[in-house]
């Protein structure tokens, strides 16, 4: 059997498949074939390997049995090195002609948007394009499709995974993918999932979530996790993230079933990284994502355990994405979310005093990081008056977070806020503009700012992509800072880097060690304290052979950066 798998990618509350970032929908589906059919031919692409090159293909469709796309975005961003899957995409897929062809993942699901707050297209839509439209689980219905030899008619596209031991096999054959995928032994970061569900669906979860709709949690098993980190190691993975979750301190918690916040189990969290770093010892990056404010605030003791357990465990620059959502009241309780915004506050207190100080690679251990959803029910424009009050609170109490995500609710079936829709969003959109500007101008300056200060040196910086006359890079992270460096730097490599200014959402760096004798007047104009005068002597005056001589010729350096420059010609 021949089949053609393309990652259209996915980004949802509870998972990141945009690359860097590697998803469970293509590693499971992959691994559910493999299982199936264990001598199944597997191509694997991205879309965006299809969209450069459309021909090839479209020649390898032709050529297969089975042809399928994962992808869907509830939750748009801003990506830097893909573009899911949109409505053109999937539309030319659909034209492929493979034998079977089958669309899977959130879009199967919820649709897609058309993006600049047009429709959504419902997956009903999608049902003439495809022999197969998976409104289910898409590893158990495509292990289905496979045993019945690609018979549509004998497969339940809405099949649902009952337990993880159901498809644990799916999971573990499934992470030979990575060698396939164009980010392994760069900068891919493969997404893990811990359990699926979510604790407060006993009180009916926040009106915008469909995470809600698994019910309670199911946690999968720590030995199945580590025996999953294990073969992505030995394929060469060395950057992890927990991201398959609502909450990473609720894993296998106390209460779950029973209470709205059960307590955390510290040793069940620990049993779990403790196994992750004895068959994986060498990993840059090992994250978490998603952790409700609400846990943290009402185990507080159990949640600064939890904490210490990450930072013993975890490499530094991790973030515990907090989902505020609002520091409105009465938009809190008429969506029944998760925290009041003093609550939140104290949630902040709590990461910052355990996990604020700075790691080896320059960046605090972990921090909180803060989500705002706009557009929900009973929003007004008091609600951004409160919101920008709640971050000024922030400011005002030095407490950091290590970055504030505000984004338009996008209502997905089966929610309360499917029936409300987006009338609030289309109503709020010029308040909604002012505020994000605002938030950028007054708040993540300042944050940039102490989360990564000036001539701080910021460690295993990936040189990503060209940007005008110089480069961007990003550290393999859960949410890693964007640096910008103004040289034009060879891509694909690991570099140190020197914290020389910061924008709004960014940082300017220079690559360590800071040649004085042959740095570009345009590098050094980046650096605050280096005037064009200054920058003109040095140029005029080099070469330097060491710091008294830079005193000789009277050339003045910022103090900060003086310890980071290098002499050599």
């Amino acid at each position: 059997m021949r089949v053609l798998l393309i990652d259209g990618y996915s980004d949802e509350p509870g998972g990141l498949g945009v690359p860097p970032y590697l998803d469970v929908y293509p590693r499971y589906i992959y691994g559910a074939i493999k299982a199936a059919s264990p001598g199944a031919l597997i191509e694997y692409l991205t879309i965006d390997q299809a969209r450069a090159d459309p021909s090839y293909v479209e020649r390898v469709a032709s050529k297969t049995d089975l042809a399928i796309l994962s992808a869907g975005v509830s939750v748009p961003g801003n990506y830097l090195s893909g573009r899911p899957a949109g409505f053109r995409d999937i539309v030319w897929f659909s034209r492929l002609r493979a034998r079977v062809k089958v669309l899977a993942g959130p879009v199967a699901r919820f649709g897609v948007s058309l993006g600049g707050g047009r429709r959504l297209v419902m997956p009903r839509h999608f049902t003439d394009m495809f022999d197969l439209v998976i409104t289910g689980d898409p590893e158990v219905v495509v292990y289905q499709l496979v045993r019945s030899r690609l018979r549509v008619d004998r497969v339940n596209p809405r099949l649902l995974r009952g337990g993880y031991e159901e498809i644990e096999e799916f999971i573990l054959r499934g992470t030979e993918v990575v060698l396939q995928h164009p980010n392994l032994g760069k900068n891919l970061v493969v997404e893990l999932e811990t359990y699926r569900g979510c604790p407060r669906s006993l009180v009916g979860g926040c009106s915008f979530c469909a995470d809600v709709r698994w019910g309670l949690p199911r946690f999968r098993d720590q030995r199945s996790i580590v025996r999953e980190v294990e073969l992505l190691y030995n394929y060469g993975v060395r950057a992890l993230r927990f991201g398959r979750q609502p909450d990473f301190f609720a894993y296998k918690a106390e209460g779950v079933g029973e209470v709205e916040f059960p307590r955390p189990r510290p040793e069940e969290i620990g049993l779990l990284l403790r196994g992750v770093r004895r068959v994986a010892p060498n990993l840059a990056t090992l994250h978490i994502d998603n952790v409700n404010p609400g846990t943290v605030y009402h185990h507080p003791e159990e949640s600064v355990k939890v904490a210490k357990i990450i930072i013993q465990y975890h490499t530094p620059g991790d973030v515990a994405a907090f989902g505020v959502e609002t520091a409105d009241e009465r938009v809190v309780k008429a969506n029944n979310l998760k925290v009041m915004p003093d609550e939140a506050i104290e949630a902040v207190r709590l990461l910052n005093r355990v996990g604020g100080v700075r790691g080896y690679n320059g960046l605090p251990h972990l921090l909180p990081g803060i989500n705002f959803v706009i557009g929900l029910m009973g929003e007004t424009e008091e609600t951004f008056r409160l919101n920008m009050e709640f971050l000024r609170r922030l400011v005002e109490e030095r407490l950091v977070v290590r970055r504030i995500n505000i984004r338009q609710v996008m209502p997905v079936p089966g929610t309360p806020m499917w029936s409300f829709g987006t009338k609030l969003v289309k109503r709020h959109k010029d308040l909604f503009r002012r505020f994000k500007e605002s938030v950028r101008r007054e708040i993540d300056s300042v944050m940039l700012r102490w989360t990564a200060p000036r001539f701080s040196v910021i460690r295993g910086v990936y040189v990503e992509q060209p940007v005008g006359k110089g480069v961007y890079g990003r550290q393999p992270a859960s949410y890693p800072l964007l640096i910008y460096i103004p040289e034009r730097l060879e891509l694909g490599r690991y570099i140190d880097v020197v914290v020389v200014d910061h924008g709004y959402r960014s940082i300017v760096a220079l690559p360590k060690p800071i040649s004085i004798n042959r740095v570009g007047r345009r590098q050094l104009a980046s650096i605050p304290g280096i005037t064009d005068s200054v920058a003109r002597k040095i140029l005029l005056e080099r070469p330097f052979k060491n710091p008294r001589d830079l005193r000789l010729k009277d050339v003045k350096i910022p103090r900060g950066l003086l310890t980071h420059l290098d002499y050599s010609t």
